[in-house]
């Protein structure tokens, strides 16, 4: 038996990363190609009374510019996720009114970068401006919408079991209390970049970090009014997206149409400070958590009421009360969630969109309910673990909740934990200990790849899926590898390009899920193909055949299992906090995460994906947050240096461990995601440790140090 799956594999692409020999989008050298700059507008609100472009048009080396007054042609697709999707509903350049600050309003082309730059300063735009309006506190809120098809919202915002207000009066305690996150900037390494090759005006090739490769394909066909299968999209690497990169957003749209005009292949790079304006964000929210309870500890209530908001051209919902039927069993169960529109850039997914502010509502109220009774937070959640999902009344499958907690109490010594806040002290400084859960649901959808059997016994994998970061290359290669019977190092994989099978979206946590199967079966029709029963023999019926290769395709998708199961992934967070009082100083010292994600893959991959959600999860809970100008509607922050996010010496050494068993009820592997998990119950684990170790309870999102000082 050929045991790789559950291995610690080093990463096939990592060599390429760390020597420069991977080649991002942005990177890709074609002859004759120009350069594009966005100019963006300076106000929130309001339209462009006039904009001159003369002084730009003759700048040295500029080849075009576009504004409202010419914009190159680009057709509206369906735009509802299943034939196609844009991040902005508003196409570029559709007229002359301005939504939020940083929108784009134009675009210059020129032979060089530094020439577009230096021309779309030229351009001089005279506005007529309107307050934009940027508080969510000041704004008006109407029922959440469901979208893309996804059960964000129930019954016009709300879904209900039992009688709320009955629960709560019956209860012996509840608690009650506002909980607000920031808007967040998904910030990755790599810049959104595109460059847009057209070949006799009916054929594009796209080279763009596409987390959703035949998503794009199809969306640009509609785009552009041309078959999909002339759309060629190329995105083996994408240097980090967190959800900002899933589909095509309105710079990509407008340089792919002026390449098309220009009859050019065209580059445009967004900066960085383009980029907190128009590349997504995760919305600010504000969530009112109401838990009714016996003076035991058994639930009789929850109430959730969530807010969140949005942008003029897009709607979307952070959905943060769909982690609330999950987590834990209530006779009575309310959730609401309501949007206002603000004059800012369309948020949009990021790492566990809804389940990361909403754990830390939900997970921050259970400590506070724990404390309220004098019980054990663990022990509150075993009491009242749910083995359903309320809300599909469905069973959940392969759950190891409980493990997770109880493991993780073990390694962290949770028993010896003080039974009082303020009660911890060391090196003049209070200590404090606090946990919360994790959950991420198990996500899967069709994938297909294709295999090829050389006769040298190498095998080569093609899928359009890609690897946003989380080391699908190696996941690729290791499942085959195992169902081959043969070495890793024997496994070429090729990702990201749209002429592959379809590979489905690098986001959801659901691409090893979805692919891993596809594989298998692919590597063993194969096989079937060549008549053999293993990799050595069919190389032998190569050379009698005189063939340069066995090849088959496979697609492996969902069945019925959702109509019996409800698929979820599990885990605990145990934090160490040292606060120093004076200064408002905070120093994470420990952590532990258990995970319960079915089969763990790449051990190594999977503990490192972990390790990288907590550290996100720890820059949401004490320093990221994206603040607008309230006269010019602008993100305040405009780089990395002004966004804050944690380094190296803000985070301890993360001890991961994994429990359970495969899911195999969910796919043939058993295997659910793990990129998304990590991140979610974070900031609740930081909050109650600070708790415990102050007696503050802080609510608001991040938590500074002025918030710490005593």
């Amino acid at each position: 038996m050929n045991q790789v799956v559950g291995t610690s594999v080093t990463r096939k692409d990592g060599f390429a990363k760390v020597t420069g020999q991977a080649t991002y989008s942005a990177e890709h050298a074609i002859p004759e190609m120009v350069h594009g700059y966005l100019v963006t507008s300076a106000i929130a609100n309001g339209r462009i009374q006039a904009i001159n472009p003369s002084a730009a048009k003759q700048a040295p080396g500029v080849q075009a510019v576009f504004t409202h007054h010419n914009p190159p042609q680009v057709y509206q697709p369906d735009n509802n996720f299943i034939n196609s999707k844009i991040y902005e509903s508003r196409l570029p350049l559709s007229d002359d009114k301005i939504h939020y600050g940083g929108q784009i309003i134009g675009l210059v082309v020129a032979e060089t970068w530094e020439q577009a730059r230096e021309a779309a300063h030229l351009i001089q735009v005279e506005y007529e401006a309107e307050p934009p309006l940027v508080d969510a506190k000041e704004a008006n809120y109407e029922p959440a919408t469901s979208m893309f098809g996804e059960e964000m919202v129930f019954r016009k915002g709300e879904f209900a079991t039992g009688d709320i207000k009955t629960g709560i009066n019956e209860a012996a305690v509840s608690v009650e209390a506002v909980y607000e996150t920031a808007t967040e900037l998904q910030s990755p390494m790599e810049p959104h970049a595109i460059i847009a090759h057209w070949h006799d005006g009916e054929s594009l090739t796209v080279y763009e970090p596409s987390q959703y490769v035949k998503g794009s394909q199809r969306t640009y066909g509609q785009l552009f009014n041309i078959p999909a299968e002339n759309v060629r999209v190329i995105t083996p690497y994408i240097g980090g997206a967190f959800g900002s990169k899933t589909c095509p957003w309105s710079h990509s749209i407008l340089c792919a149409a002026a390449a098309r005009e220009i009859q050019r292949p065209l580059k445009l790079v967004v900066t960085r400070r383009q980029m907190t304006a128009n590349t997504g964000h995760r919305s600010e929210t504000e969530q009112t958590l109401q838990l009714a309870a016996t003076a035991e500890g058994t639930l009789l209530g929850i109430s959730h009421y969530a807010k969140s908001c949005t942008s003029p051209v897009e709607v979307f919902n952070e959905p943060c009360t769909s982690v609330t039927p999950v987590m834990y069993a209530s006779p009575n169960l309310f959730t609401q969630q309501d949007i206002t529109v603000l004059n800012v850039g369309v948020p949009t997914f990021m790492r566990a969109p809804g389940e990361t502010p909403g754990m830390w509502a939900l997970e921050s109220a259970m400590d506070e309910l724990a404390w309220k009774l004098n019980i054990d937070p663990i022990e509150l959640r075993l009491k009242n673990e749910t083995t359903e999902h309320q809300r599909k009344g469905l069973p959940f499958s392969a759950k190891h909740f409980a493990d997770c907690l109880k493991v993780g109490a073990e390694r962290f010594g949770w028993q010896n934990r003080s039974l009082q806040p303020r009660a911890q002290y060391r090196e003049g400084k209070l200590v404090g200990w606090g946990m919360a859960a994790a959950t991420f649901p198990g996500n899967r959808i069709g994938t297909s790849v294709t295999v090829q059997l050389c006769g040298d016994g190498k095998v080569k994998v093609m899928t359009s899926g890609n690897d946003i970061g989380t080391g699908s290359y190696t996941m690729v290669a290791m499942t085959a590898a195992e169902a081959l019977g043969i070495s890793v190092d024997h496994i070429q994989v090729e990702l990201g390009d749209s002429n592959f099978p379809n590979g489905g979206v690098a986001g959801g946590s659901m691409m090893t899920a979805s692919l891993a199967p596809a594989v298998t079966e692919a590597c063993q029709q194969v096989l079937e193909n060549a008549k053999s029963r293993t990799v050595s023999e069919a190389c032998s019926q190569l050379q009698q055949l005189g063939q340069d290769y066995f090849e088959a395709t496979a697609t492996a998708s969902p069945s019925e299992e959702s109509k019996q199961w409800a698929f979820q992934s599990w885990g605990a967070h145990f934090c160490e906090v040292m606060v120093d009082e004076e200064i408002g100083q905070l120093q994470i010292t420990r952590w532990v995460s258990v995970m319960n994600i079915g089969q763990v893959m790449n051990a190594k991959a999977a503990a490192s994906q972990v390790r990288g959600a907590v550290t996100m999860g720890i820059g949401d809970a004490l320093m990221e947050a994206c603040h607008f100008d309230p006269e010019t509607g602008y993100p305040v922050v405009y780089d990395l240096a002004t966004y804050h996010i944690p380094v190296n010496a803000d985070i301890p050494r993360i001890d991961v461990t994994f429990v359970g068993e495969p899911d195999l009820n969910f796919n043939s592997l058993g295997v659910r995601g793990v990129g998304e998990i990590g991140i979610t119950g974070v900031a609740a684990a930081v909050g109650n440790a600070i708790y415990h170790a102050t007696g503050k309870r802080i609510r608001q999102l991040p938590i500074t140090p002025d918030q710490l000082m005593g």
